[in-house]
């Protein structure tokens, strides 16, 4: 063998087992290097009022990554903000323990009644009536832990009054100044500051015009429009969807003149926006009760601008407290009846639409009690010149006799031909009354748009339906979106009770929440 073939073979030798190693570790890794996981997307929830808020700290408390909170208004808030009566909740750590059964009990019965035949006429369907059922036992049963949320969150929800329609006083606010939708919002924001840290953004001026959907019809996103005028610029945000952009009392030439023409001229205590319905019908949303709209019987005249349109609200508990309403100086109707009823009786009274503002000429009236019991707002209102003090003496005599009169119901000298009940913390007495030194607070008030019941079919869960409501075991939830607060319908039916707007925010708002972080945990 020659030295040269010798050097081949012994090369060969070394070079091909060598090549073989090489290629097997280059094609047969055993410690790839792992790739990294895709983000999970955000909780997108649209509308920064109470609702807003309270879904977005639950999906954040339910382990959500991240929230993105999207608001059109240039600042959070929205409708919740102004609330000023409070917030329903029974039974709770601030009602008399030997009446907490009962008031337990009544506040499912109380809510029954209020939302009238369109939950319990005779031509509802069954199964119609067992989704509104459900509704209200989920609203009713877990309000409890909705104050409890709230007051370990920091609210002072300490003060507990009784409002028109309630069988016991059930409805919460704080013993300070602060109105309670102020008092509630501002601590939610600012828990949201705290706990969400990086995990949290809140947008302003951004309108959400779009859903975005999959093959599958599933809600993916939103497309929205950030900025303001000619600047807007159009994005894109993927996750699942939380709606809580509220009602449409305020669309006076839109959507409320569609529903209900009725009411056009009405003043109203929302800013003029358009309700964003459409949003949700675009992608299989169905709507209903759009034709439910509540009047609130109070809503102060400013003497400033008498003509204008948006009212400040003339909140229920002033009434809750002891106050009293009058037409021409005498009353004329039980000012603890629904809202529906109350805001009925003082339209069927002549009204003033000479200028095309349909508002009538009613006056609220606090004696001293009654202010003291409600000083925060009291205070407010007299800043605001809504309301005027004056002596006893200084009223007319129809007046005078009639706040004599209904002292003397107050002792229970005699029943009260309108058949109220209870009278907060009036305390005028019939010789205060005739010497007339006393004080009285006094507002011109009117009816105005308030609340609409009428929104998006949902359900216990607070899933967006296709399909309508009642159709029973044909329901159909529309994946990835939830909705929560005034832009859903059913639960209320022909009247919503006071105190309850505020807890269904908080209510079902926790629901969305809950339901949204654990869509994106399990991705």
């Amino acid at each position: 063998m020659t030295k040269r073939r010798l050097l081949f073979i012994v090369l060969l030798t070394v070079f091909v087992p060598f090549t073989a190693v090489l290629f097997h570790r280059l094609t047969h890794t055993t410690n790839p290097t792992p790739q990294m996981a895709a983000p999970r997307p955000p909780v997108i929830v649209v509308g920064a009022g109470l609702a807003g808020l309270s879904a977005s700290l639950s999906a954040l408390k339910a382990g959500a990554p991240s929230v993105r909170l999207l608001e059109r208004a240039p600042k959070p808030g929205g409708n919740s903000i102004k609330a000023s009566s409070g917030i329903n909740g029974a039974p709770t750590r601030y009602q008399p323990v030997a009446k907490l059964g009962k008031i337990d009990d009544s506040f499912w019965e109380d809510t029954a009644r209020s939302a009238g035949v369109r939950l319990r006429g005779a031509s509802v369907p069954e199964a119609a009536k067992e989704h509104r059922e459900k509704l209200i036992s989920t609203l009713t049963n877990r309000s409890a832990s909705a104050i409890d949320f709230l007051v370990d969150l920091g609210v002072d929800l300490s003060v507990v009054a009784l409002l028109g329609g309630h069988s016991y006083p059930r409805t919460h606010r704080g013993a300070g100044k602060t109105p309670p939708g102020a008092a509630i919002v501002t601590t939610l924001l600012n828990k949201l500051k705290e706990e969400g840290k990086e995990k949290f953004e809140l947008v302003t001026s951004c309108e959400v015009t779009k859903l975005l959907t999959g093959d599958d019809g599933q809600v993916k996103g939103v497309e929205y429009a950030l900025g303001d005028g000619d600047e807007k610029q159009k994005q894109t945000l993927y996750g699942p969807v939380i709606f809580t952009t509220g009602g449409f009392a305020g669309d006076t030439h839109g959507l409320l003149a569609k529903y209900r023409p009725d009411l056009d001229g009405m003043p109203s205590t929302n800013d003029a926006r358009p309700g964003a319905h459409g949003i949700l019908s675009e992608v299989g949303a169905q709507l209903v009760d759009m034709d439910s709209v509540q009047i609130h019987p109070t809503g102060f005249v400013d003497p400033a601008s008498p003509e204008g349109r948006v009212k400040f609200l003339a909140a229920e508990m002033l009434r809750g407290e002891g106050g009293i309403l009058m037409y021409k100086g005498k009353r004329f109707f039980n000012e603890l009846e629904t809202r529906e009823k109350v805001s009925n009786a003082i339209m069927g009274l002549p009204g003033d639409g000479g200028s095309g503002l349909r508002q009538w000429d009613i006056e609220l009236v606090l004696d001293p009690g009654a202010t003291e019991a409600a000083a925060g707002h009291v205070g407010f209102y007299l800043w605001k010149g809504l309301l005027k003090k004056q002596k006893i003496k200084e009223l007319d005599s129809e007046m005078r006799n009639t706040i004599l009169e209904y002292a003397r119901v107050v002792k229970g000298e005699v029943e009260d031909e309108f058949g109220r009940k209870e009278f907060g913390h009036w305390s005028l007495s019939e010789e205060e009354i005739n010497e007339g030194e006393k004080e009285v607070c006094v507002g011109r008030v009117t009816p105005i748009t308030h609340f609409t019941m009428g929104g998006a079919v949902f359900n216990e869960k607070a899933q967006v339906l296709k399909s309508k409501l009642g159709d029973g075991g044909d329901e159909t939830a529309i994946g990835g979106l939830w909705a929560a607060g005034e832009i859903t319908g059913g639960l209320h039916g022909d009247n919503r009770l006071g105190g309850s707007s505020l807890l269904e925010c908080v209510v079902f708002g926790r629901i969305a929440g809950e339901q949204a972080a654990a869509e994106v945990v399990k991705e």
